[in-house]
């Protein structure tokens, strides 16, 4: 059971991460960059391996 709390967390930490991500990205108004973008990425994968629709976090 702690293992499931455990992941339920971990998935909430990350959309909550790609979801800053994505405002601070949203922010710069097409400014780039590459590390912002770099996380963004990481999140994403992140997020997938753990089968969340980022359909739904899209900003």
């Amino acid at each position: 059971m702690d293992e499931s709390l455990n992941e339920k967390e971990i998935i909430d930490n990350t959309i909550q991460t790609y979801c800053n991500l994505q405002r601070i990205k949203h922010a710069n108004e097409g400014v780039q960059n590459k590390e912002l973008d770099y996380q963004l990425k990481i999140a994403k994968a992140k997020l997938e391996v753990f089968g969340v629709n980022l359909q739904e976090l899209e900003y």
